[in-house]
Formats: structure tokens, C-alpha cells, sequence
């Protein structure tokens, strides 16, 4: 489990880092977001206007060019040449061949009455006089009506010109074909929601829109929203829906010229390319998500490491400090103990010489006397022991460099220890690696290390187990890995092995110096010593040797 410390460092470096990396992005696609919708609704808004205004300039020069043939061939004869229906009939040909889409011809007299009629419909003699387009027409001269029944009972709207002959006026009137005129309107819808319609001033629907509505309905459109210009506005309704309308009045007539187009189809691309970009944004975002916890994951693991690493040289140092101020105490105190050790060993052997005199050879104690002389030179030859151990690895002695081969110091290591390993029915077993490489140290220090590590596992094992050596080369360096399978060592104590005068051995079976020496060998030659152990299971020391060439002597 991290320690808190670092815990709550992971957290803010994440929260800060994902703070400073998605901000930027989230605003910028929202910056894009909004921006793309306004472009495209300003492109639909243009494109409208552009249809609309195109349009409407088509539908004028239509009924432009036919008023202007109408006049022409009003003013090829008089009205008596006009109202003969063969030489009428004669024009209209003419006028459905230079333009075409006429469906009648028709000529009228100063009260109205329609004396020659040239079409598929019963109207000559007819009176035109009450229409308002017959008003209309005399006083503008030329006018387009609006789509109306009339005597006919079908929509339609007609052309007329008027003109003047011996001091009278007489009228050219022709009809446009609604359905050609309708579909030149329709041409400028697009989509499955475009439409295109003409309403003339007070709203009523002069051509037949795509949905929802009749030739001559009302169509509810306030007309009075429409400039003199192309206008177009948006209509809103209440699910949302937005539909753009684009109005042009005709110039030719009183009539207003409507494309109509629904949002929804024409952002159709921008949709997408919206949601493009939601998707190129969420990948950006779980990538740094992703990437965020990743390398902050692997810093914090470097800090811990790089802490746990830390704190060993701490305890290294601690102990390094230790060692040497125990060290200079036991250089002293051996000293101060060899004095009073040799004056006890010196009055043991004179008191052995007095058990030999007759007085003392004759007593009944005298076996007692000699056990306990015995008892006190084998504790004072103990005591020395230690007292030579102190003195030998307190001095600071550097070792002796030479060609070594570590799979051969150990084999003979091994066979040292052979015979005391078999006696405890212990196998020992070694997978060393062949050809590792000769290196420069002190073998007879090395080989005091391997004997107290292997020493040491034997009497960890005591009875019937199994001690594996193995050699390795790692880099620069040459691995010796000790594995037994005793009763491991407390976690408890893995803090303390390598501590002077520390053993778990029975007392009076060690004296707590061999690891400390092993220790301190290892550390002077460039190297050291590392533990791994598990309570049930055993342990494992591992010796890092520095690998140096002979040649580097």
C-alpha cells in the first residue's frame, strides 16, 4: 500500500495535470463547436438568400419577356386586323413559338367585352368589365394578375397590355400556363425539405407549395416581414425545429417569391463533422486520462523507489557510523579485557601446578578443583577468541587484491564444510555458472565470508535440509546466492543480523561477530551483502562481488 504521502501527491499531480491539459482542449472544441454551427448557418443563410434572389431575377425575366412579346404583337396590327380570330390565331402561334407556355390569346374591347378569342375554353363575348384586372390594366397599361378562378373555374392568372386605335382603347389579354410557371417556381427547392412558392401581398399561395397547402389558400405568412431585398428569417417552433424562410418580391408583380428549408437537413454535414470532432475530442481525453495516470504512476513509483533507496543509504551510513564507533569501543576494549584474561590464564596454570602438590592431591575435592580450572581456561580461551575477533575486524586492514575465481573458492568452501554438512544429513547443492569471469579481490577474505554464510545455514537448518549456492554474472557484477530452507528469520530481526554481537544461535553456540565481519569484508572490497527470508520457508543472502579485471590491479 503507497504511503499516504505519496497517495496524496498522485492525486493533485493528476488533478492538476488533467486541470492544465483538458481545459484548453474542452474550451477549444466548444470554441469549435459554436463556430462551426455559426458558419454553417450563416452558409445556409446565404445559400437561401442566393436561391431565393437567383430565383426570384428568373421568374421576373419570365414574365418580363412574355409582357414584352404580349406588347409586340399588340402593336403589329389594329384592333379590327387583331379581332379577326384567323389573323389572332396566326400570332398566337407565333408568340407560343418565340416563348412559348401561352394557353390563350384574347382580345378586348373598351367595355370589357372579349370580342376575339383564340384557346380551348368558350369565352369569346364574354364581359371582363367587372374584373379587377380589366381596371387595372387600363390604367397601368401593361399588368400581371393575380391567380384567380374566373369565368373558367380553374387558377390561373393572366398577361395584358393595353392599346389605343382611332381614339379608343382596346385590350391584348393572354394566360400563362400555371403548371410550366409552377415548376420554374419549384426549381429552386432542394432536399427533402425544400420548397419554393409564390403568395402575393396579403399572404394567399399564387403556386401550389410542396406541403401543407392549396393554390389561392391562405398561407399565414406575414408578408410584411420582407424588405425591398432578398430577406430571410428563421422561424422557430415550439419542439425546436428551425426553418429558415428567404423572400424576394417580383419586380414584374405584386408577388412574393418564398424559399423555404428546414435547419435540420441542411446541418446534416455539420453534424457530423460536429460529431467528428466530439469523437476526436474524447479519444484526446482518454488518452490523457490515460497517459496522466500512466506517467504519474510511473513518477511516484520513482520517487518510492528512489525514497526506498534513500532510506538503505540511510540505514547504510547508520550502519557504517555504528560499525566503526563499535568498532574503535572494541579495539579498546580488547585491549583492556586481554590484560585480565591472560593474568586469569596465567593463576589457572599456577593453580594447576598447586593440585599437583601433595597436600591438595590427597583431598577429596581435588577432581572438583580440576573441573572448574577446566571451566575457567575453556571460558577465558572463549573470551579470547572474541577478543581476537574484535581486534582483527576492528583494525582497518584493506584486502590484498588477486585473481580470483569465485566458482572455485566456493567448491573449496564446500568441501571444508562437506563432512559437517553430511554429519547433519544436509545436502548442499550449487548451480554455478560456467565460465563466469575471473576478478581481482582477496580470496582468503572471500572465502571467510562464503564459510560463515554457508556455516551459518547449517547451523540455521540443524537436521535433514538443503542448501542450494548458486553463482550468476549481473552486469558488472557476480552474484552468490545462499538459499537454505530453515526456519527463515523474523522480520523482526532483519533489521539487526548484521549487527556486532547479534545472533539467533543458542547461547554459547555463536557469538554474534560472523555476519558483521562478512559485512564489513564485503563492503571494503567494493561489494556487499543482502538478505531475503520468509519465517517457514528460509533464507537467502545474496553476495554482490564488483567484478574487476585482473588488468585493473
Amino acid at each position: 500500500m503507497p504511503h499516504p504521502l505519496y497517495h496524496g501527491l498522485k492525486n493533485k499531480m493528476v488533478t492538476i495535470t488533467l486541470a492544465v491539459s483538458l481545459t484548453p482542449l474542452i474550451v477549444l472544441g466548444f470554441a469549435l463547436y459554436v463556430q462551426f454551427e455559426r458558419m454553417y448557418r450563416d452558409k445556409i443563410v446565404e445559400q437561401i438568400r442566393y436561391r431565393a434572389q437567383s430565383q426570384a431575377e428568373m421568374l421576373d425575366l419570365f414574365l418580363k419577356k412574355r409582357v414584352a412579346l404580349l406588347g409586340i404583337m399588340a402593336d403589329t396590327g389594329s384592333y379590327a386586323e387583331l379581332s379577326d380570330e384567323p389573323h389572332l390565331a396566326k400570332l398566337f402561334r407565333v408568340m407560343n413559338f418565340r416563348q412559348g407556355n401561352f394557353v390563350d390569346l384574347g382580345v378586348i374591347d373598351y367595355a370589357g367585352v372579349q370580342q376575339a378569342y383564340v384557346g380551348p375554353y368558350a369565352l369569346k363575348g364574354l364581359n371582363y368589365g367587372e374584373q379587377p384586372w380589366f381596371s387595372e390594366t387600363m390604367a397601368k397599361g401593361a399588368y400581371i394578375s393575380d391567380v384567380y378562378m374566373g369565368f373558367r373555374k380553374l387558377p390561373h392568372f393572366t398577361i395584358s397590355v393595353r392599346e389605343q386605335d382611332n381614339f379608343q382603347n382596346w385590350i391584348l389579354r393572354a394566360t400563362i400556363d400555371l403548371d410550366v410557371f409552377a415548376a420554374l417556381v419549384r426549381s429552386a427547392m432542394v432536399g427533402k425539405t425544400g420548397d419554393a412558392f409564390i403568395v402575393n401581398a396579403e399572404g394567399v399561395y399564387q403556386t401550389k407549395p410542396r406541403f401543407n397547402g392549396e393554390i389561392l389558400a391562405q398561407s399565414g405568412i406575414r408578408t410584411d416581414r420582407f424588405g425591398s431585398n432578398t430577406t430571410v428569417w428563421e422561424d422557430r417552433s415550439a419542439n425546436g425545429k428551425v426553418t429558415y424562410y428567404a423572400g424576394n418580391w417580383l419586380k414584374t408583380t405584386g408577388w412574393l417569391f418564398i424559399v423555404r428549408q428546414e435547419s435540420l437537413e441542411e446541418m446534416e454535414s455539420l453534424f457530423s463533422t460536429q460529431h467528428m470532432e466530439i469523437i476526436v475530442i474524447v479519444l484526446g481525453v482518454v488518452a490523457i486520462v490515460i497517459t496522466t495516470f500512466w506517467t504519474t504512476r510511473v513518477m511516484i513509483g520513482r520517487l518510492e523507489e528512489n525514497d526506498q533507496r534513500l532510506k538503505e543509504m540511510n540505514a547504510r551510513l547508520i550502519q557504517s557510523d555504528k560499525l566503526a564507533a563499535i568498532g574503535k569501543m572494541a579495539a579498546g576494549v580488547a585491549h583492556e579485557i586481554n590484560n585480565p584474561l591472560a593474568v586469569i590464564l596465567q593463576k589457572t596454570g599456577w593453580m594447576e601446578d598447586l593440585l599437583e602438590e601433595e597436600e591438595f592431591k590427597n583431598s577429596k575435592n581435588i577432581e572438583e578443583f580440576r573441573q572448574s580450572i577446566r571451566k575457567i581456561e575453556h571460558h577465558v580461551e572463549r573470551a579470547r577468541k572474541v577478543v581476537h575477533g574484535m581486534l582483527g575486524y576492528a583494525r582497518k586492514m584493506e584486502p590484498r587484491l588477486e585473481d580470483v575465481d569465485v566458482n572455485d573458492t566456493l567448491v573449496q568452501t564446500i568441501g571444508l564444510l562437506d563432512n559437517y554438512a553430511r554429519n547433519n544429513a544436509i545436502e548442499i547443492h550449487t548451480d554455478l555458472q560456467k565460465d563466469l569471469p575471473i576478478t581481482a579481490g582477496d580470496q582468503a577474505q572471500m572465502q571467510q565470508v562464503f564459510l560463515n554464510l554457508i556455516s551459518n545455514a547449517i547451523d540455521a537448518i540443524g537436521k535433514d535440509g538443503r542448501i542450494d549456492v548458486a553463482t550468476e554474472l549481473k552486469g558488472e557484477q557476480i552474484l552468490v546466492k545462499i538459499q537454505d530452507n530453515g526456519p527463515g528469520i523474523p522480520e523482526d530481526q532483519m533489521n539487526r543480523i548484521f549487527d556486532p554481537f547479534f545472533t539467533t544461535k543458542e547461547s554459547g553456540k555463536g557469538t554474534g561477530l560472523g555476519l558483521w565481519v562478512s559485512y564489513n569484508i564485503m563492503e571494503k572490497m567494493g561489494g556487499g551483502i543482502s538478505v531475503q527470508s520468509q519465517v517457514g520457508k528460509g533464507s537467502t543472502f545474496i553476495v554482490t562481488i564488483p567484478l574487476l579485471a585482473p588488468v585493473k590491479k
